[in-house]
Order: structure tokens, then sequence, then C-alpha cells
């Protein structure tokens, strides 16, 4: 009997293409999403296409795409005729992304402490820990990690994607301001890593005004931090 050879219709190859394509297009967008945000990519950089494409093994279509979804994100900016930059924050547009910060962490907080697993508390007390051990050596690049990794965390716990979503897309951001002068200065490292103890014991004991308040008070201490080793001006109330 002869053999029945099954030929695979036109339009399923070409979903299974899209599909690929959309696929690359996705961690394409992640990954350069994360050196970006690592600071691995500087502010301020110029994507080349061609290049990126050969640095990630992947054709120009799906970088190209995730150049768009950066763009959307606010970690890239397109310019006509000149190409695809990382994007530099002013201070203007930081203390902008603070105020909405503020807030955005003022509902994790209060959520978090309603919701938070007791798993979850520990894993925040260990970030901690290795803040205590990173006042040590004063490496700003490894307290950075760990603040984000902190916040993450917390924001997470407060159990509401809609508001996660919001919160990543403005930390993302902000991150690029902060990433870009992160190397002035260490001397806030201990008062910050105390504030972040306060945080935890409020939210742990699920005191939902407290922990709202003091993660509002902790991110316009961050802020004045900042523009205070920059030199930069307060912002207006």
């Amino acid at each position: 009997m002869p053999s029945v050879t099954t030929k695979r219709p036109a339009d399923a190859s070409t979903a299974i293409e899209v599909l690929r394509a959309h696929s690359l297009a996705t961690l394409a967008q992640q990954e350069l999403e994360r050196r970006i945000i690592s600071g691995e990519i500087a502010a301020g950089t110029k994507l080349n296409e061609v290049d990126m494409a050969t640095t990630l093994g992947i054709s120009r279509g799906p970088v190209r795409e995730a150049f768009s979804a950066l763009a959307q994100a606010g970690l890239v900016r397109v310019e006509k005729n000149r190409g695809v930059f990382v994007r530099q924050v002013s201070v203007e547009e930081a203390n902008e992304f603070y105020e909405v910060r503020v807030a955005l962490e003022g509902l994790i907080g209060q959520l978090a402490a309603r919701r938070i697993a007791i798993d979850e508390i520990e894993a925040l007390r260990a970030v901690v820990r290795r803040m205590h051990l990173t006042q040590k050596s004063r490496k700003a690049d490894e307290y950075f990690a760990l603040n984000v990794e902190f916040h993450d965390l917390l924001a997470r716990a407060a159990r509401n994607n809609a508001l996660l979503a919001q919160y990543r897309g403005i930390v993302n951001q902000l991150d690029l301001y902060r990433r870009a002068t992160i190397a002035h200065g260490t001397d806030h490292i201990p008062t910050s890593t105390a504030e972040h103890e306060a945080i935890i014991e409020a939210v742990a004991a699920r005191d939902e005004q407290r922990a709202q308040a003091l993660l509002g008070e902790h991110v316009l201490a961050s802020r004045a931090r900042l523009h205070a080793a920059l030199g930069a001006p307060a912002p207006r109330p």
C-alpha cells in the first residue's frame, strides 16, 4: 500500500512563522530591556538594528519590533533620520516619575500588608540582610540591585497584576535616571536600609496605614538624597 504524504497547509505554515517571529521579538525585547535596566547598555547609547540582530543571533525583523515595543515602554526614543537611542531621563522627568511612584508605592504597601505571605516576608528580610552586608563593601551597583529586588518582591506581594504592571513601567523608566547617577555616593546606604527594615515590620504587622505612609516617605527621601548627591534643585511642592 503506497504511503500517504500529508502536506502542511500553507496557512498553518504561515501561522507558525508568524508565531516564531513574534516569540523572537518578545525575547529580543526582554533581553534588550534587561541590558538597558542593568546599565549594560548606557543611557544615550545608539542602538544599531544590524548589530543587535547579529549579537542576538536573529534576523532584523524581530529586533525592529523589539525597538518599537521598547519605545512604547519609554526605554528608548526613535529619532527620525538618526536612529534609536536608549532614553536619557532628565531631572524634570524624574521628578514626575517620583510623584507617580509615591502613589503606587503607597498602594503597594497597603495591599501587601493585607495580602503578603509569611515566606514573602522572610524573603524581604533576606534581602535586607544582604543590604547590611553591602553597607560594609559600599558597592553601589550591588545595593541598587538589592533595592530593585526588594521593591519588586513587595509589589508582587500586593497581588494586583494591574498595579504591578504600572509600577514596573514607572520604575523601569526611573531606573534609567537612577542608574546613570548611581556612582554619586553611597553614604545613604545605612539610612536607606533602615527605612527598608521599618517597611518590612509594618507589612509583617499587617499595619496597612503605616506601610502605606512609610513607603511614600521612603520614595520621597530617596528622591531628596539623589537630588542632593547630584546638586540638583529641589522639586517644586
